[in-house]
């Protein structure tokens, strides 16, 4: 086989290497791809494709994968390696665990579940994620790669070599979104509407510039109502840091206004929990962006917002709350390291 022969192959159908014993090229209708035979089994593992693999390099790579034993799962399914892998990722933090199965489960398993690992290649996955907008394209690859390498690391080896190694992924622009006072006034009257709980979150997302999560998970022990400040733990913060933050009259009237539970410490409970902070959000935000169309409402552009010294300037409008409050980790020209 020399690299003119393998560049006139047409016909479908799979070619062997006479140099390289269980060394071939598998030519269909669209491709051609480089593979081995390897075990007792004759177990076929991919190289790569022709050209973006030259004939030399690939059988470089035949030959040292004919003097490895094939991996012990090679059988091993997508599917499968991913049920052992949500019980690995149990330590994780659960906004961690839940944001990898979201991607796995929504994008990556309806096309992969039933194929095995060691058949994966490059241009599978890329054929998902080449549908996906630019951020959940990048977040999806990384997912995957976090998740392909778990698949290759002993004792497991589930696969030898994973097919997004050494890809670059290209991380999505970050949202720069800033409302205009009178979208900002939009947005509070929508939410004065809706009421509680959304209605009511999103006023203090607004008040005190916090994540949405944080504020869904506020407990009233975490208020100091004598000194005006609210402290979030570590466990609750993306940094993993505590974080305090003072808050004025406006904000103490959206708590004062909240029902209080004798049976949690939650500000905003679950329907289906008063242990488990609210939930459901795609259906309240849909309620909320049918009243300040026609732009589109995104929790991420809140903070931002909140940050800007125009934001900080016109809040008067708001009911006079104080234009000057600092927040700790989320004042302009402060410390943005929990952005």
């Amino acid at each position: 086989m020399t690299d003119v022969v393998v560049s006139r192959l047409k016909a479908p159908g799979t070619y062997y290497d006479e140099s390289t014993p269980a060394f071939a090229i598998r030519v269909g209708k669209n491709r051609k791809t480089w593979f081995v035979i390897r075990g007792r089994e004759r177990e076929r593992t991919n190289i790569g494709k022709y050209p973006q693999l030259s004939l030399a390099d690939a059988r470089k790579e035949a030959r040292k994968l004919l003097t490895e034993a094939p991996a012990k799962h090679s059988k091993m399914t997508f599917s499968a390696a991913y049920e052992h892998y949500k019980e690995a990722i149990t330590a994780k933090k659960p906004r961690t665990q839940r944001d990898y199965k979201r991607v796995l489960d929504k994008h990556l398993l309806p096309k992969l579940g039933k194929k095995k690992l060691s058949d994966i290649e490059y241009e599978n996955i890329t054929a998902i994620t080449d549908k996906l907008a630019p951020s959940e394209k990048s977040h999806c690859l990384a997912v995957a790669r976090t998740f392909l390498r778990w698949c290759v690391k002993p004792p497991r080896r589930y696969i030898l070599h994973s097919p997004l190694e050494g890809v670059l992924i290209v991380p999505g622009k970050a949202r720069k979104r800033i409302l205009k006072p009178n979208e900002l006034k939009t947005v509070w009257d929508a939410a004065t509407v809706a009421g509680y709980p959304y209605g009511t979150i999103v006023h203090l997302l607004i008040l005190t510039g916090q994540r949405k999560s944080e504020i869904a998970n506020l407990r009233r022990t975490w208020i100091d109502q004598k000194h005006r400040t609210i402290t979030l733990p570590d466990w609750v913060c993306k940094n993993s840091r505590e974080h305090m933050f003072p808050y004025g009259d406006m904000v103490a009237a959206e708590l004062e206004a909240v029902p209080r539970l004798n049976s949690t410490d939650l500000f905003f409970p679950s329907i289906v929990s008063d242990e488990r902070p609210i939930s459901g959000w795609s259906k309240y935000k849909k309620r909320l962006r049918d009243g300040v169309a026609p732009w589109r409402l995104h929790d991420h552009d809140l903070p931002p917002t909140f940050r800007t010294r125009d934001y900080l300037r016109d809040c008067s409008g708001f009911g006079g709350r104080n234009a000057q409050i600092k927040v700790h980790g989320r004042a302009d020209g402060g410390d943005h390291s929990r952005g």
